[in-house]
């Protein structure tokens, strides 16, 4: 069989990492059998349609390195891609049922179906909409007065509809438990579970693979996809991502969810994809990291769980920091530059000087460096020419009795000491602290915040040197002028 699946996001919003996980699941697994990967924008309601979300689901994609065979700016045999310009399809597939009388005519109005479904309520029954039935008189009147009307698919009685989910196993449905749907509204816009069914057919999709919210879905589309004598796809339904250390379903509320967020952060596609595959599905009991050849070769439907898995930030967190380790400097250099770029902290273009000082500065930074933003966080300093002192590191470590005078003499250690480099600095101060009988954290503390303006860091002789002789005698001159002005107030 060649595999074939797809993802059909509506362009409604941002792009939740829930969805891009199962958007993975189906990647993963048409990659492994050597199928197609369709993306198909399931846009039939226009009203909630956000442009600039289909950017961020094209974009987001591509930054994934999920790469699609057919869709959106791919093309491909089975187009239009965006379901907004299929209507001549659902209109032919729409008329198809009527002419197998699957599918009627409802002229119901609102009002109508409202008190049925308030008596439903009144007498503690289920609210199911079933054919009424018209005259001839009546249907004359509701064509001369243009009445609308919207089509309804008849579901059959006394019938027992069978999924057979490659995750959850069998799962079973009573066909009296559903009411007849619709399937094209009155101003003639095809609705979801109508426009799926005919989009899969259409495009020959064999394995639906999708969030299990949609589960209730899949009952009245087996239904559909018999009445228009459609083979039916294998289907597996993944459990959704539950909040972090909870059961419920994973939103906005819970902090960041979009992956648009994580890519601004900084955060690497290989970890992220890393991370969502493991997100309820598992190779063994200890594999964790996982390059994207080594999904594809392992990656199968009978190993995803079939309950919630909850969403680990720090688990994410760790897997960034293991992937960031295995990165070049030229990498590592071009992930920051966006960075410092945005913040106006290196000019455009970048010369050598600018380059070399960036490589210094994320190899000083080494493992602390999780993300690409990091490089704002952790080595700002690095790039301005004022020193901005963390009020709680001043407190700390500068407002002690001799640490001015301490300053004012170390200075002159990093006035005279040649070469100014990291080898002779270090032994410098260490023979300063020495010669004046203070501890070294006496000297290196406050020294660290007079030229970085934090209290923690790189380490000392590595900023030392890459901020240059001239830029840290500078910040000690402007920070022993602030502790003058503050003793004097």
């Amino acid at each position: 069989m060649n595999v074939r699946t797809r993802f059909a996001p509506s362009p409604t919003g941002y792009l939740h990492i829930g969805g891009v996980r199962t958007a993975l699941f189906n990647w993963l697994l048409a990659r492994r059998h050597g199928g197609q990967f369709i993306l198909r924008i399931d846009d039939t309601d226009q009203q909630r349609h956000v442009e600039e979300a289909v950017a961020l689901i094209l974009d987001g994609f591509r930054w994934m390195g999920m790469d699609w065979d057919e869709g959106p700016e791919v093309g491909g045999l089975h187009g239009p891609y965006y379901q907004a310009q299929r209507g001549d399809i659902y209109r032919a597939a729409a008329d198809a049922l009527i002419a197998s009388g699957h599918v009627y005519r409802d002229y119901s109005s609102e009002a109508e179906r409202n008190a049925e479904r308030a008596a439903a309520e009144a007498g503690k029954k289920a609210y199911r909409f079933r054919r009424k039935h018209i005259t001839d008189e009546q249907l004359a009147q509701f064509q001369a007065e243009a009445r609308p009307y919207a089509l309804r698919f008849a579901v059959p009685a006394d019938r027992t509809i069978t999924i057979h989910d490659l995750i959850k196993g069998n799962v079973e449905q009573k066909s009296s438990e559903i009411g007849d749907f619709v399937i094209v509204r009155p101003d003639g816009t095809p609705l979801y579970n109508f426009a799926s069914v005919v989009d899969d057919a259409a495009m020959k999709i064999t394995h639906v693979v999708r969030a299990e919210e949609h589960l209730a879905n899949t009952f009245p589309q087996i239904l559909m996809f018999e009445a228009l004598n459609y083979q039916l796809p294998e289907f597996a339904h993944v459990p959704y991502v539950a909040a972090p250390g909870s059961k419920k379903k994973l939103s906005k509320r819970d902090g960041a969810v979009g992956l648009d967020e994580f890519i601004n952060k900084g955060y690497l596609p290989e970890a992220m994809m890393n991370y969502l595959a493991r997100l309820g599905w598992s190779l063994d009991a200890s594999s964790e990291i996982f390059s994207r050849d080594q999904l594809v070769a392992s990656f199968s439907l009978e190993r995803v769980n079939s309950s919630p898995a909850s969403h680990d930030p720090d688990k994410l967190f760790w897997l960034e920091g293991e992937w960031m380790k295995t990165l070049s400097m030229e990498r590592k250099v071009n992930g920051v530059l966006p960075f410092l770029r945005k913040e106006g902290l290196v000019a455009e273009p970048l010369d050598e000087a600018a380059r070399t000082r960036i490589e210094a500065v994320i190899a000083a930074l080494g493992d602390r460096l999780k993300v690409f933003s990091d490089i704002l966080a952790l080595g700002r300093y690095f790039f301005t020419d004022a020193v901005a002192h963390d009020p709680d590191a001043v407190k700390k470590r500068l407002r002690k009795d001799g640490v001015v005078n301490m300053l004012r003499e170390v200075d002159d250690v990093l006035a005279a000491v040649e070469p100014y480099d990291v080898a002779t600095l270090e032994p410098a101060v260490h023979a300063f602290a020495e010669a004046r009988g203070l501890p070294m954290g006496q000297v290196v503390n406050p020294l660290r915040v007079a030229v970085t303006g934090q209290g923690v860091g790189p380490g000392l002789y590595d900023c030392l040197a890459i901020l240059g002789r001239d830029k840290c005698r500078q910040r000690i001159a402007a920070t022993l002028e602030m502790l003058s002005a503050s003793a004097s107030a």
